[in-house]
């Protein structure tokens, strides 16, 4: 049985689409992150994207676990031009991709970005080779909203419309276990 942990990052205070744009996290509450850091499992693997906001909350946390190099494959969603515009802007300029893009997540993706079923798979890719490589492991990966929220649909079953409907809060864990089959331990579990 492999259990992943999904930490979102710390939280970046950005009011606009934050992809793959590098913005740093603010890892200021050093007593929440040593509450994250004791409620992980001590022996786990450590992996992040490879955005700073990720890498950056993983090193904080990883504490004497087995630090696994960053992962481009487990980077926020890519929304291509929308990256840096706030969300109104967005719903301005492009009223009803921007509808579209959230009520029917799959195949729609932002000008220059990529859709809500292309990022699954490349999640889904390195994941599937994580669970190859390190069986009856637990993971920690230390990733964004958008990654997490495309696992938990995986591990679900549930929509993709019903997924996004979750809260993943900065600092949060959302538990998986892949035994063969996926099961949701728990999602937005704060510490």
């Amino acid at each position: 049985m492999t259990t992943w942990w999904w930490v979102r990052h710390g939280p970046t205070h950005e009011k606009a689409f934050v992809g793959w744009r590098d913005v740093p996290a603010d890892l200021s509450d050093t007593a929440q992150l040593a509450r994250l850091q004791e409620f992980l499992p001590p022996k786990a693997i450590v992996v992040a994207s490879d955005l700073s906001r990720a890498s950056a909350t993983a090193n904080a946390i990883a504490d004497t676990r087995t630090r696994l190099p960053d992962s481009p494959q487990i980077r926020e969603f890519n929304f291509g031009d929308w990256d840096g515009l706030h969300f109104s802007a967005v719903a301005e300029t492009h009223p009803k991709l921007s509808r579209d893009y959230w009520e029917r997540p799959g195949d729609i993706a932002p000008p220059n970005g990529e859709s809500w079923n292309q990022a699954a798979a490349r999640v889904q890719a390195f994941v599937d080779q994580a669970n190859r490589d390190h069986r009856a492991t637990d993971i920690i990966a230390v990733a964004h909203i958008g990654v997490i929220m495309t696992q938990i649909e995986r591990a679900s079953g549930w929509p993709a419309t019903r997924v996004i409907a979750n809260k993943i809060d900065n600092l949060s864990v959302t538990k998986l276990t892949f035994d063969g089959s996926w099961r949701v331990d728990f999602i937005n579990h704060i510490q």
